[in-house]
């Protein structure tokens, strides 16, 4: 059996690589999708199935004054004559136009179930019917068929469709649009009618207007569902690259619904939010409790709008709770822009004046190419009133010459072969200007076919006189009609006119107010708005862990109370540092490194009153070897911190005072502080001071020094290594820095003499204000008394174990950067070498702890200690081995225990714990003088 198949020759094949291939058809494919499915046209901002779907009613006459059609015979009609694809797709597209929640301006008029914004699915197209909205009709397809655009054939060639249609309005930035092509994808915002006509408007007069200038006009996007634009920075971005980020919020209210209970009332969403979904969203946040204080939720939307109330419990506060719902749920959202359309037939990122420049231009050609036509059938209108006019004023011979005429061939013939008087239609006729047909210099005219076929065809009525007079009114109307095409064609001014004229016009009619609120304030959520207020108890430990505890915890006990943990420690580990404050309280933190890091209260671990809590290292992105020197909750109001002060202090003797607002904005992985200069260089302490305050340095050797604040300059950068504060020996080190109460006495004199009184008090001796007086003045006993509220003591450690109290005022007011004065007596002692290990101002009613570098830990209240001069050794606060020293020295909290556990008595003290042993239990004072 023969092959059917003709025969091929060689050189019918051309060889070509898949890869060629392959490249070849997808970028076909792209380019279908891209121009002929999935971007708008920046000149009428619709899509071709948009385009096909509103010219296809407009076809079938389905506009605004006329009853609906079925849906279904829409996408028929669309389907058979321009759109060969699924029935589904075009009904889709169909249902959105006529959405009030997805469309700025409908443009489709839906009556049946179009669906709605909880996500319900539109009713079938059976079901539904539609018919085109005034808008549409007279906005974006009216003077189509004046030759105002471009036809081209449909996918059969057995029609024509519209290229583009010739929309009185930028339909891109009032409706928006929304699209996936091949590797690229638009998104962008509706607009607010009226306010993009304005913007028209001030380009129109203004065509050199800036991005900035039209903003003045178009302040943002229009979203049909209302809602409020978070800032305006996202807009800047969107109207000037083409692309930006909306950051969009709901419209809510609080609103009391019963006595004594609040409700958060939602009026508007954020644009293209499903509400249904929105809502079981925020029912599954209340159920994870990811949003507390929410009681009830319901959906109370009518016909008369939105409306979800939120009720809340009676403990919750709106603002909280509104936050929360803002930062989770679709409340807030965001709006990405993508301002990518086709422009001349490629796609192109558009910025705000590039799209009203595009619509500006295209309008100018559709008024052009419809003044055109109109001047062409104008002119087609007066050619035959001219015939008409001539064969009325010559009516005799041409009634003569028609009787004569055989048949009506000839009657035409003869009417076009002779010559006739033009005479009053000659100025209509050179206005006319049509080619060859002129008045010649004798004053005739020849008529053209048409003209001898309108006269043969004329009725004997239209020769009466009325008539008469009416043809030469049309003739003198169409003239001016003529007229006003030809200046229209020749003058921009006149062409600007009419494009202001209906813009206008269409604002008039169609323009609504504004929906969307934009807002100044921007997006400056924190998360602490997300954080209801409440007190805590902050925990810091000694091994470096910290916790918050809201206060409620710890009820309130009667005196003498057993109190209850507050935190669940290890043996070497205890409760260094406790503070109270408020869950939006900042707490600053500086390091041996000198870096500073700051978080708020409400991002330290919560934990329950026996939790260890989370170690600081796991908090702060601290280094090997960096720990923090010192904790500083500082007041919630940030505008206040630059009324207030901080020294900083470091172990090579180094000082400097900074106001505290240097440290407002610190980021994530922490600020310098203080540049540190070597390797074993380290901040030993920061603290907060004021103007009238004395600062107190102690060194490792037994030295310290006193000098005024005011002695101390305000810096202003922070990475300065400060100031001298004292001199250091050779091997000596700071390690403390004490801030003290200036203005405890008046003069050195007054000091001295109190502090004879002081000791001879102590020493049982004169009590009284005599023992002021010994070489010097005397003291009132009232002026004592005040000295004594006022006096500070210094306790200050070794780590040999002795320590001792010794008052302010021995500590004398010197200059900055001195040697300073002796501190602590170090003299050998059991045969070891000793150093100062802390110095720090206490209170009687103060506990300290004491670390050895064995792991050993004792506890004393600081009033067993004996208040002695400042040159002396002390007494023995710990006794130790001869191999261990102390490392730490340490304030504690009140002892807390639980309150449902009663202490054991008399029961054996913790591994690695010695009980507390005063001065009298040591059994070994040092010298009282040096």
């Amino acid at each position: 059996m023969s092959d059917p198949s003709p025969p091929t020759s060689d050189h019918d094949i051309t060889p070509v690589t898949i890869e060629e291939e392959m490249k070849r058809s997808y970028l076909d494919y792209a380019m279908s999708v891209i121009v002929a499915r999935a971007l708008p046209d920046v000149r009428d901002g619709l899509k071709p199935v948009h385009r096909r779907i509103l010219y296809a009613m407009k076809e079938a006459g389905y506009d605004w004054n006329r009853p609906y059609r079925k849906s279904a015979r829409v996408v028929g009609d669309v389907m058979g004559q321009y759109h060969p694809h699924g029935d589904s797709a075009i009904y889709d597209t169909m249902v959105r136009m006529a959405q009030y929640f997805s469309m700025r301006l409908q443009l489709i008029d839906g009556q049946g179930n179009f669906g709605s914004m909880d996500g319900d699915p539109p009713a079938a197209m059976r079901y539904t019917e539609a018919r085109l909205t005034r808008a549409a009709s007279d906005s974006l397809l009216d003077d189509i068929d004046e030759d105002t655009v471009d036809f081209q054939d449909n996918y059969d060639e057995s029609t024509k469709e519209p290229v583009v249609l010739p929309a009185r309005f930028p339909n891109l930035l009032v409706n928006g649009a929304g699209g996936i092509a091949v590797g690229m994808a638009t998104n962008i915002p509706p607009h607010n009618l009226g306010e993009v006509i304005d913007g028209c408007l001030a380009y129109i007069d203004q065509p050199d207007i800036s991005i900035d200038g039209l903003m003045q006009h178009i302040p943002g996007p229009d979203f049909p569902t209302g809602g409020i634009i978070l800032g305006r920075s996202g807009i800047r971005d969107a109207y000037h690259t083409g692309r930006g980020s909306l950051r969009v919020r709901a419209k809510t209210e609080v609103e009391e619904i019963r006595k004594d209970r609040m409700a958060i009332v939602v009026t508007e969403v954020p644009y293209q939010v499903n509400k249904a979904r929105m809502l079981e969203r925020i029912a599954d946040l209340v159920r994870a409790k990811t949003i507390e204080g929410i009681a009830d939720l319901r959906d109370e939307s009518d016909r008369q709008g939105l409306r979800v109330v939120i009720e809340l419990r009676r403990d919750a506060e709106a603002d909280v709770v509104l936050n929360q719902l803002f930062r989770h749920s679709q409340l807030q959202g965001s709006f990405g822009c993508n301002i990518l359309a086709l422009n001349g037939g490629r796609p192109e990122v558009l910025d705000l004046r590039a799209i009203i420049a595009a619509f500006i231009d295209f309008r100018q050609e559709v008024v052009t190419r419809r003044t055109a036509f109109r001047l062409g059938k104008a002119r087609d209108r007066a050619h035959l009133l001219v015939g008409l006019a001539i064969a009325v004023a010559n009516i005799d011979p041409v009634i003569a010459l028609i009787r004569a005429a055989p048949d009506p061939v000839a009657a035409r013939e003869g009417l076009m072969g002779r010559r006739w008087p033009a005479l009053d239609v000659a100025p209509l006729i050179a206005l006319i200007d049509e080619p060859g047909r002129v008045v010649e210099e004798d004053g005739t005219y020849s008529l053209s076919e048409a003209q001898a076929r309108a006269i043969l065809e004329l009725r004997l009525q239209r020769l009466t006189g009325l008539e008469r007079e009416k043809i030469a009114a049309e003739l003198e109307e169409i003239a001016g009609e003529i007229k006003d095409y030809l200046e229209i064609l020749s003058s921009r001014d006149r062409l600007m006119s009419i494009l202001r004229e209906e813009l206008s016009d269409m604002k008039t009619r169609f323009a609504t107010p504004r929906r969307t609120e934009i807002s100044d304030h921007g997006f400056d959520q924190e998360d602490e708005d997300l954080i209801q207020r409440e007190d805590m108890v902050v925990t810091v430990s000694h091994g470096g862990y910290i916790k918050r505890v809201p206060l409620s915890t710890y009820r309130a006990q009667r005196r003498g109370g057993k109190g209850r943990s507050g935190m669940a420690t290890r043996d070497e580990d205890f409760v260094s540092q406790v503070f109270v404050c408020n869950t939006h309280t900042p707490v600053l933190f500086f390091s041996s490194r000198g870096m500073v890091y700051k978080l708020k209260v409400y991002r330290l671990p919560v934990g329950t009153p026996q939790a260890r809590g989370k170690a600081l290292i796991n908090l702060l992105p601290l280094a090997e070897g960096e720990v923090i020197s010192t904790f500083m909750p500082m007041p919630e109001d940030e505008t206040t911190w630059d009324q207030m002060y901080v020294v900083f202090a470091t172990s090579d003797g180094s000082v400097r005072r900074n106001k505290l607002s240097d440290f407002v904005r610190v980021m994530a992985n922490g600020k310098i502080a203080m540049k540190l200069e070597g390797g074993d260089s380290e901040l030993v302490a920061v603290r907060p001071c004021a103007q009238d305050d004395d600062i107190l340095l102690a060194t490792a050797g037994g030295r310290c020094i006193r000098f005024s604040v005011s002695d101390l300059r305000v810096f202003a950068g922070r990475t300065s290594t400060g100031v001298r504060g004292i001199k250091l020996g050779k091997g000596d080190k700071v390690i403390s820095m004490t801030i003290l109460r200036s203005g405890e006495a008046e003069s050195t004199e007054e000091r001295d003499a109190y502090r004879r009184y002081a000791a001879a008090r102590r020493r049982g001796e004169n009590g009284d204000s005599e023992a002021s007086s010994e070489g010097g003045i005397e003291l009132s006993q009232a002026r004592l008394g005040e000295l004594a509220e006022s006096e500070q003591f210094i306790l200050s450690v070794a780590d040999d174990g002795y320590g001792k109290r010794t008052s302010a005022y021995e500590y004398r007011l010197t200059g900055r950067g001195g040697r300073g004065i002796g501190n602590m007596d170090l003299t050998r002692h059991s045969g070891r070498e000793s150093g100062v290990i802390a110095a720090f101002p206490v209170a009687p009613s103060d506990q300290i702890m004491l670390v050895t570098d064995g792991g050993k830990l004792i506890r004393s209240p600081v009033a067993d200690i004996r208040i002695a001069g400042r040159t002396t050794r002390g007494v023995m606060l710990f006794r130790i081995d001869e191999s261990e020293r102390i490392v730490s020295v340490a304030h504690l909290a009140e002892e807390e225990t639980d309150d449902d556990e009663a202490a054991p008595e008399g029961g054996a003290p913790e591994d690695g714990v010695t009980e507390s042993a005063g001065p009298e239990d040591a059994g070994e004072d040092g010298p009282e003088v040096s």
